[in-house]
């Protein structure tokens, strides 16, 4: 059994870090897991939603300590391995909106450091009642610089700010008040909500949630003009599938469309 697990049910794929021994730490091991199962979702048309949890008793305690302690010894202190460390990582998190898929972060126990920057990356995130949230590195001395990126793009300025700089945790309910996650459930149902909801994703027409997704993402970086000037053209080319065609009439006929994708 290895330290990312992935088993499908239908269209959607679980991933699961297990390596509970270590919080599901972001090892370079973990990293490089991470990275090729996104890399091999990315291209499989069979799955239209992902689901990410992690093994044991937290979803993940963000970078490997230990062995970011031992890059120390290094000529340069480590100057080289951190930078490789931080652009592997960074580039891990990009894949998850680059996918076509959404992605469903399940987090149980704590999110802190890149583990709540994980959970900000991910698309959408059902969270279990007692979940603590943080970017705690300041506690040691390192700033979360890099999970400050993906947490300060889902919650407000002055919120980041506040958990960046004191290093204290959230509770699971105030998470779900400023955008962090889309709910919290029984921890007992974690699992079986994170599922369904990204079921509910994978019944929806692929293609269509595909170019959604993209243009969710993209119009949020642009002026409202150019933003709506995109979109206009997206949906332009949307309208055009085959699919598209059919599932309108499909509702205008009240039946099941028979789609193709």
């Amino acid at each position: 059994m290895g330290i990312l697990e992935r088993n499908d049910t239908g269209a959607v794929a679980h991933l699961r870090m297990n390596a509970p021994e270590r919080l599901n730490a972001l090892s370079d091991e973990m990293i490089a897991e991470l990275q090729s199962a996104f890399d091999a979702l990315k291209n499989d048309k069979s799955i239209r939603a992902i689901v990410l949890s992690g093994a044991g008793k937290a979803f993940c305690a963000g970078h490997d300590l230990k062995q970011m302690t031992a890059a120390r010894q290094a000529e340069d202190g480590g100057k080289a391995a951190f930078a490789d460390l931080f652009a592997r990582c960074a580039a891990m998190m990009v894949s998850i909106r680059a996918l076509p898929q959404p992605v469903i972060a399940a987090p149980h126990g704590i999110a802190t450091a890149a583990g709540c920057q994980l959970v900000a990356s991910c698309d959408m995130a059902v969270a279990a009642e007692g979940t603590r949230f943080g970017v705690n590195g300041v506690n040691i001395g390192l700033f979360c610089s890099t999970p400050m990126v993906a947490l300060s793009r889902n919650i407000t300025r002055k919120q980041a700010f506040e958990m960046l700089t004191t290093g204290k945790f959230i509770e699971a309910d105030k998470a779900e008040a400023l955008g962090l996650v889309n709910r919290v459930v029984p921890a007992e149902t974690v699992m079986a909500e994170a599922l369904a909801l990204a079921q509910t994703v994978a019944d929806k027409l692929g293609a269509a949630v595909k170019i959604g997704k993209e243009a969710f993402y993209q119009q949020a970086e642009m002026g409202l003009e150019d933003a709506y000037a995109y979109t206009g053209d997206v949906m332009v080319e949307n309208m055009l599938y085959r699919d598209t065609e059919e599932g309108i009439a499909a509702f205008l006929e009240k039946r099941a469309p028979d789609w193709e994708q």
